[in-house]
């Protein structure tokens, strides 16, 4: 049962990355399009749930903004609670984890409500930005760690012999069916989650910018632009953080090997930010599809970032701890005709 419950939900796990991804487009649209006040009350839209007179393109976009928040609320909301009530069959760290995400949305839901009855005050609309991104990567975690797997206790026998992950008192211990014998250089996972923050501190830095309207401000009338300037620098040690990450990982054997798939995207997601964010100042965001599509590699470059950081501390952590999933095969001895006793003890 836990095996299959865990199952369902990594698979729920990962579409909430998914739709957190998209959240966080759709709200930079709306911001880019000036929809943030298309519907001028909460949480329906014109009195309604689906404003048919009213609908157009602004209308439309906060109208999704808010069905997105909603369902990733749901999806959050069973995740927690069948953590919560089936917490003896899955590890300790998920009614945990699952409950601080819950909690998130929650206060992202005041923070969505607040930017519409207060008239999108920077601060909060900045708050709300941050509280999405962090949503992402907490699912973003919360999914390697469901990915990694667990097994029940009656199972964990079989498990060791398998090359499957194994559950103990402590919570998760993944098994080299699933993560590599070899574990993690020590520099990778620091170096990993450095490239995670400063990406994240890049991302929220952008996210003031843009609810100052900093660039336009800049390119009309000459003010804001320390904020354009601020996130121009930030970039740069952001960028050579995923790109060190990413060649190193490329000159690595063993265990860094698996993760050249992920870490070569998130080069790539950095190179494509590079073009997206000069585009949008060389056409000075006259373009609102480049500045969305630079807003959707930023989550992506986020979630991406925190799944390699959460691989990459599981894997020193096989080499830290105990080691329960290379137990020692029992030796072998000839039993010709075995007694009763033999037969019931295996």
């Amino acid at each position: 049962m836990a095996s299959r419950l865990q199952r369902q939900l990594q698979l729920l796990s990962a579409h909430l990355v998914v739709a957190l991804v998209a959240l966080v487009v759709i709200g930079g649209a709306t911001r880019v399009m000036q929809a943030g006040l298309a519907c001028p009350d909460w949480p329906l839209c014109y009195g309604s749930f689906l404003p048919g007179r009213q609908m157009n393109l602004q209308v439309f976009l906060e109208w999704f903004h808010r069905l997105d928040a909603f369902v990733v609320g749901i999806g959050v909301l069973v995740l927690a609670t069948t953590a919560v009530l089936q917490r003896q069959h899955l590890p300790r760290w998920l009614p945990w984890l699952s409950s601080a995400c819950l909690v998130l949305v929650a206060f992202q839901g005041a923070l969505g409500a607040l930017t519409v009855t207060l008239l999108l005050p920077a601060a909060i609309v900045t708050a709300h930005l941050a509280t999405a991104l962090l949503l992402v990567m907490l699912v973003s975690v919360c999914h390697q760690l469901l990915e990694a797997g667990a097994v029940p206790i009656a199972a964990e026998a079989p498990a060791r012999s398998s090359g499957g992950p194994v559950l103990r008192a402590g919570g998760l211990v993944p098994g080299p069916g699933t993560w590599s014998r070899q574990t993690a250089p020590p520099w990778w996972p620091w170096l990993a989650g450095l490239a995670t923050l400063l990406v994240a501190g890049q991302s929220l830095l952008g996210g003031l910018m843009a609810t100052q309207w900093a660039a336009s401000l800049c390119f009309s009338a000459g003010s804001g632009c320390a904020w354009l300037a601020a996130h121009r620098f930030a970039a740069t040690p952001a960028a050579l953080g995923v790109l060190l990450l990413a060649v190193l990982t490329a000159a690595s054997p063993g265990w860094c090997r698996q993760q050249r798939p992920l870490t070569a995207t998130a080069a790539l997601l950095v190179i494509g930010q590079i073009g997206l964010g000069v585009s949008s100042l060389r056409l000075q965001l006259s373009v609102p599809g480049v500045t969305i599509a630079h807003q959707l590699g930023a989550a992506l470059l986020l979630a991406i970032l925190a799944a390699l950081t959460c691989r990459g501390w599981l894997a020193r952590a096989l080499t830290s701890g105990p080691q329960p999933m290379s137990a020692p095969a029992p030796a072998h001895r000839a039993v010709l005709s075995p007694s009763p006793a033999e037969v019931v003890h295996g």
